[in-house]
């Protein structure tokens, strides 16, 4: 086989399928959906299929990872999308020739920035991917110039947060698509061709555990029959999405539902059955639309001067409250106001008409 004759292009929507089967029947991990952000890749020759990749989103968390780019934890978040995880990479079993993964490697390097660029709107600056020890040892990441930048402590994502229980752990490899990728992830303003969507932080425990205490005084205007999660518990949790760029009350609800047992127990959330539960979406649209803006924004600014030491970032509170615009849209009561590079971003209205909200 003649490497230079080998290609590599994305999976046609009608061989999506072929692709899932064989990644099902001979990857030791079995396939993975297409959710989010992914991009499936398949490398032929001769029209013969040699190998097949997929690209999906960056782990959230990797301490390995994360020392060696040198972010703050607090600006990470706002920066994971400039990072693609190599989630998949299979050669089938009759076209194990060598050298032939480090060329495939090197065919994605060379077409994965544009074409995510291309397909969501941003470009990429870093690589990521996890090998198991207890069956390969990385040996074509190190030959395809990746780099060893340690191993994960072996917890994995649940739909409770994150295992209790380490597993076993894995070793970390990173690649640069851009011969400063690890000093642009890591200065402490992003330069504003990488921003993308609403900017956004990770919150401190501090952040988190301050933040109902400053709500604590706001009028709850729900009945006290059936009350269940304290306002000031509500009001934060809101706040904290917003600050991490949720927009919209399924994505703040989605946000705390993912939120792990310590950072429920800061917000102070309803302890019941042994465990801390967070609201619904539907009593957080309750609170949200019925609550005193002006309160939440004096609130909110008592938390700013206090609290809100990230030059990146700040939260606002919103005058409008159960208002419809022109365009038939909710006004949010809360917004958030980023300063990069002197450049002030505001969000002001969310995109949740009060018709669909249940669908948002």
């Amino acid at each position: 086989m003649n490497l230079r004759e080998v290609v590599l292009q994305p999976v046609a929507v009608p061989e999506e399928a072929r692709f899932q089967a064989l990644m099902d029947a001979h990857h030791y991990l079995g396939a993975l959906p297409k959710i989010g952000h992914t991009r499936w890749y398949v490398a032929t020759w001769q029209d013969q299929w040699l190998a097949r990749l997929s690209f999906s989103a960056a782990a959230w968390k990797c301490a390995a990872r994360d020392a060696w780019i040198g972010w703050d934890f607090r600006h990470q978040y706002d920066r994971l999308h400039l990072i693609a995880n190599n989630s998949r990479f299979l050669i089938l079993p009759a076209h194990h020739d060598p050298n032939l993964a480090s060329r495939v490697l090197a065919l994605c390097e060379r077409r994965l920035a544009a074409d995510w660029q291309e397909r969501f709107g941003y470009p990429l600056l870093l690589l990521e991917t996890f090998v198991d020890p207890r069956h390969f040892h990385g040996t074509i990441y190190r030959a395809a110039n990746w780099c060893y930048v340690g191993d994960t402590r072996g917890f994995r994502r649940t739909r409770a947060g994150y295992s209790g229980a380490p597993g076993a752990a894995k070793r970390v490899f990173v690649r640069s698509l851009h011969a400063q990728a690890q000093a642009r992830l890591s200065r402490p303003v992003l330069d504003p061709q990488y921003h993308h969507g609403a900017p956004k932080i990770m919150l401190s425990a501090e952040q988190m555990v301050s933040l109902p205490d400053f709500f604590a005084d706001i009028p709850d205007p729900r009945r006290g029959q059936g009350r269940r999660h304290p306002l000031p518990t509500v009001l934060a949790i809101a706040a904290g999405a917003i600050l991490c760029g949720r927009r919209g009350y399924k994505a703040i609800s989605q946000w705390a539902q993912d939120l792990g047992q310590p950072a429920r127990a800061r917000f102070r959330c309803c302890w019941r059955a042994r465990r801390y539960w967070v609201p619904s979406r539907t009593v957080i649209r309750e609170v949200l639309t019925r609550v005193d803006p002006d309160a939440v924004d004096r609130a909110l600014q008592r938390w700013n001067a206090q609290h809100a030491d990230d030059e990146a970032l700040a939260i606002d509170g919103k005058t409008m409250c159960n208002a419809i615009d022109a365009e038939g849209r909710q006004t949010h009561i809360l917004g958030v106001v980023g300063h990069q590079s002197q450049t002030c971003y505001t969000q002001k209205k969310s995109v949740l008409c009060p018709s669909t909200a249940a669908t948002s």
